[in-house]
């Protein structure tokens, strides 16, 4: 698990942990932006509301309406940035969704609230 944080930090662009989830979306976001996970789901990773495992490529839902701009897949976690927000899902349990004290798994993506207001260029998880 990362470091334990209860606020979003600046963090290099790269990653030591194991990749379980895929999340991708689409090279052409102004075509839709709509955000897709498949995988390993537990904790909530993939985004889809449970922690079910997916084989093939699976819109999230949750993030329909959302123009997905970025998005990034660590360990046991995911984030994506929309054109005004950025998002978490997934193992919250060492601070490393953003959500502040709320250290639980969110199973859907969750608006990171810390960042509100905030010109967010990318994530990297």
């Amino acid at each position: 698990c990362c470091p334990r944080r209860s606020r979003p930090w600046l963090a290099s662009a790269s990653s030591l942990c194991r990749r379980e989830a895929t999340t991708a979306s689409p090279s052409q976001p102004a075509a839709g932006g709509a955000a897709w996970s498949w995988g390993y789901g537990a904790c909530g990773r993939l985004g889809h509301g449970d922690e079910q495992s997916q084989l093939l490529p699976k819109k999230i839902e949750a993030l329909a309406g959302q123009r997905v701009v970025a998005i990034a897949a660590g360990a046991s976690y995911s984030l994506a940035l929309t054109a005004d927000a950025v998002f978490a899902w997934g193992q919250g349990g060492c601070g490393c969704l953003g959500h502040g004290e709320d250290l639980s798994n969110q199973l859907l993506p969750k608006k990171v609230e810390a960042l509100a207001g905030q010109r967010v260029v990318a994530v990297s998880a």
